[in-house]
């Protein structure tokens, strides 16, 4: 059975950049969905941003990959004022740790199966 509304970022043009998020959350939920459902609404305003996968593993690794078509984008999400905002929330609250990687990509491409 296939479920057509879950679906990776497309590739893109390259170069472009995808920024990984990994973390590991606290027993703490208080707002966190909601936070992360408004986030994901207001990055989409930021000009250069392709789009975002988002995955969390049984264990309880998450795992955020946010993709944007230059550095400047990059700069302008991660100095968004509802988003440092939130960052600041996670580190008190949500996260027990985090890493970020921010990583240039140089080839991109994708497959789907045809008639499914």
């Amino acid at each position: 059975m296939s479920d057509h509304s879950v679906a990776p970022v497309a590739p893109h043009e390259p170069p472009y950049y995808a920024v990984v998020f990994t973390s590991v959350r606290t027993q703490d939920d208080d707002g966190y969905d909601e936070t992360g459902e408004r986030l994901s609404e207001l990055v989409k305003e930021i000009p250069g941003f392709l789009g975002e996968d988002v995955a969390r593993t049984p264990g309880g690794l998450g795992v955020t990959v946010a993709y944007f078509r230059d550095e400047a984008a990059i700069d302008a999400w991660r100095n968004h004022m509802e988003h440092r905002a939130a960052k600041k929330h996670g580190r008190d609250h949500w996260y027990t740790r985090y890493t970020l990687h921010i990583a240039k990509v140089e080839h991109s491409h994708g497959f789907e199966r045809a008639g499914r």
